[in-house]
């Protein structure tokens, strides 16, 4: 991967930074987190985004607002201020509901606080300041061993097809499911990704695309609607994709398009991965149809380029996500293992391990 690809979060002399991922590809803009209303709304917005990536994004947002806190009422009691600290976290909780790596990441810091009670408030807030540099560099760590189970999936000349972006712009290094990829290059495998354009907000075009140029990956952008031609072609060999929750049963919840992908691969005996931190599978979520879908607004849909495509007072249906039904997924590739189907077993035994 390219040394110089710009960081999706970076937290440099106490400064919370984010790459404000709307302007990709044309420019590339930084911008300061001060508070924990503009972390809320670049997350929301999708300034930041992959889970990893709002995960992390949002350890650093509650260690912000603990921080703003303190100074308007330094003399805050140790019980009111975790307590101001879990209306905090709720608040940020609210601005992406279907991604589970930042409720994870939340409560992680939750706990943490919670069991520095008996400390004072200052100390309380460093605690959390640590935290949040520690899930960073947790996160750094687990997506090159996620590309390093995943590498040996990948032959020399395959063709592999990704949807959306779960790459490094998603997560703090290399991504989820391009990890194996950037690492596969790295070794000098020849391959050929397919990048799916991704509607409505085009990640595939403006952010996959991208940063797979940057680091010279040989990589061909397609419209969504392309995947079951070029996969009928031969072209295809893999599909790779990230998550945003997988259920306790192995449903994954990904970005909106990804059960057709699956669907496709299955009819072409395409093998269909998944790679994610094994953070981002949620046991309290039995199955996928217990996954909270959120819906984005009509103007996603109904503008191209700042320009409407669609009539007005149309009516619009805008999910951000789907559910692949987990027989449609060939594996899971975490930072602990591959986890071949059927693997609900498995997931719970290295629960249990944890």
């Amino acid at each position: 991967m390219n040394p110089s690809m710009p960081k999706s979060v970076s937290y440099e002399d106490r400064c919370l930074i984010f790459l404000d991922q709307t302007q990709l590809p044309n420019d590339v803009v930084f911008e300061e987190q001060t508070s924990i209303e503009q972390v809320w709304h670049s997350i929301k917005m999708l300034k930041v985004r992959g889970a990893p990536a709002i995960g992390v994004a949002g350890a650093y947002g509650l260690f912000l607002g603990a921080r703003n806190l303190l100074s308007k009422t330094p003399k805050i009691s140790a019980e009111n201020f975790i307590l101001e600290l879990n209306k905090i976290a709720d608040y940020l909780d609210s601005s992406r509901p279907t991604a589970v790596n930042l409720k994870w990441a939340l409560k992680r810091m939750l706990k943490s606080a919670n069991k520095n009670a008996s400390k004072n408030v200052h100390e309380i807030c460093n605690l959390l300041e640590h935290e949040a540099i520690r899930i960073h560099e947790e996160d750094k760590k687990l997506c090159r061993k996620i590309g390093e189970n995943g590498l040996p999936l990948i032959k020399n000349g395959m063709g592999i097809l990704t949807h959306c972006n779960a790459g490094a712009l998603a997560v703090s290094e290399l991504g989820t499911a391009l990890a194996p990829i950037y690492l596969a290059h790295e070794k000098g495998i020849k391959l050929k990704v397919y990048s799916d354009e991704t509607r409505p907000l085009l990640q595939g075009a403006r952010l996959t695309s991208w940063e797979l140029m940057q680091s010279g990956v040989d990589v061909t952008l397609i419209t969504d609607n392309m995947a079951a031609h070029i996969m009928s072609q031969g072209h295809i060999q893999m599909a790779i994709v990230g998550a945003d929750r997988v259920a306790s049963n192995g449903d994954v919840a990904n970005k909106i398009g990804t059960l057709g992908v699956a669907i496709l691969a299955k009819y072409f005996n395409i093998p269909f991965y998944v790679a994610c931190p094994f953070s981002t599978i949620d046991l309290k979520t039995p199955t996928g149809k217990e996954i909270e879908i959120e819906e984005r607004g009509a103007e996603e849909v109904c503008h191209f380029g700042g320009r409407r495509t669609a009539p007005e007072k149309i009516k619009v249906r805008n999910p951000a996500f789907d559910v692949t039904p987990h027989h449609l997924v060939t594996g899971l590739i975490t930072e602990r293992g591959l986890l071949p189907y059927p693997y609900a077993e498995k997931i719970m035994e290295l629960y249990r391990d944890a």
